[in-house]
């Protein structure tokens, strides 16, 4: 006969305990994958330009869904490559499929980005310039 579950621990310091894994995770993406630095730097750069700009509230919220949805792919792509790896470290057809969809979601998710960052900024920035 089994032991019932232990209830879970829903204690402040267990909530943030959650938040510093999290964090570890954000550190290791930023450590181990080079793609997440790109990110990083397009961040930065969209969030200089948009300071710069002084963008509406609106635009500022549709590129911050941008950004966290480029960012959310691109920890779920490198969650998967990792899993994958770790279980069948050989290639293999079918992982190297399903990595391959992983990384053609963070394609997508950063080619959105990409056109409402350019309908965003562009015409501001070539006003200012211009």
């Amino acid at each position: 006969m089994s032991s019932p579950p232990k209830p879970k621990d829903r204690s402040i310091a267990s909530r943030l305990r959650s938040f510093a894994f999290a964090a570890r995770g954000i550190l290791l993406l930023l450590k181990q994958e080079p793609n997440a630095r790109l990110h990083l730097l397009a961040t930065l750069l969209v969030i200089t330009l948009g300071l710069w700009l002084d963008l509406s509230t609106y635009d500022w919220a549709l590129l911050s869904l941008c950004i966290a949805a480029v960012w959310a792919a691109e920890g779920f792509n490198s969650a998967i490559e990792a899993l994958c790896d770790h279980l069948h470290p050989d290639q293999h057809k079918k992982i190297g499929q399903v990595k391959d969809l992983a990384a053609g979601a963070v394609l997508l998710a950063s080619v959105g980005a990409l056109a409402v960052g350019l309908f965003i900024l562009g015409p501001p920035l070539l006003k200012q310039l211009f």
